[in-house]
């Protein structure tokens, strides 16, 4: 009973800096910098992603090759090590200070673009190979075919993979800790700090913060899974079909 009253106490008394960190007299930080960092970097890194899958599944080496090598290194090292690298290369290449929150969305984007693309190509190769056939027979080029017949069914088929790389990323920017963003973990630490004796219920409560989150959007993707799931069977044509009839004969 000692060990939950101490957890209540300390949510009533920190609720705001977990939620928003030191805002509005500080950085945004807590919950809301967690999600907006996730957001951001599966934003940003989708559009990339794609392009990646599309070069890597390109009939031409000389861009299938150099990506698939980027793409190969990005998977093979730890995001800590991509975050570093980030934290003291970007500086000097761009001749600026760059803060923590930019950097870590950087390195996400890398991150997550890599690990996204092997999703966007596993969708894609998912897709019977008469698709590309037809789409060619038709007229369509390479690209033409991948843009208007092959991408809209893949991407639509891989929203529940997303989604579920999404949770990842919301795990994944407890690393910017290191770099002292003010992420969740960040505002956990700093409440730790400042209780010292207490760590035990502080990390407890930021370990059911972060299972809440996670399992409410896991849970989005088995129900996203099992729709599309449902679609694909035809069931949802099936009906769509039989509500076109119905509406003929009324009229």
């Amino acid at each position: 009973m000692a060990m939950l009253s101490n957890i209540v106490s300390i949510v009533e008394n920190n609720w705001l800096l977990l939620l928003v960190g030191q805002y509005p007299n500080g950085p945004l930080g807590g919950i809301a910098a967690t999600l907006i960092l996730s957001v951001l970097g599966i934003a940003l890194a989708f559009p990339l992603s794609v392009l990646f899958a599309l070069a890597t599944l390109s009939p031409w080496r000389v861009l299938r090759w150099p990506v698939m090598g980027l793409v190969y290194v990005a998977r093979g090292v730890p995001l800590l090590m991509i975050i570093l690298w980030v934290y003291f290369l970007l500086p000097i290449l761009i001749g600026a200070n760059v803060s923590g929150f930019s950097t870590m969305v950087v390195a996400l984007v890398i991150y997550e673009a890599a690990f996204l693309s092997e999703v966007v190509r596993a969708g894609i190769q998912a897709l019977p190979r008469g698709q590309m056939d037809a789409a060619r027979a038709l007229g369509h080029s390479h690209l033409g075919a991948m843009r208007y017949v092959i991408l809209p069914q893949a991407l639509f088929n891989m929203i529940p993979s997303i989604i579920s790389q999404f949770v990842s990323t919301i795990k994944e920017t407890t690393l910017g800790y290191v770099i002292n963003v003010p992420e969740l973990t960040f505002a956990a630490g700093q409440i730790n700090n400042r209780l010292l004796t207490q760590p035990f219920e502080v990390y407890f409560i930021l370990a059911i913060i972060y299972f809440v989150v996670c399992w409410t959007l896991t849970r989005l993707a088995t129900a996203l899974e099992s729709w599309i799931a449902w679609r694909r069977s035809g069931a949802g044509n099936t009906a769509v079909l039989a509500a076109t009839h119905a509406v003929a004969a009324e009229s």
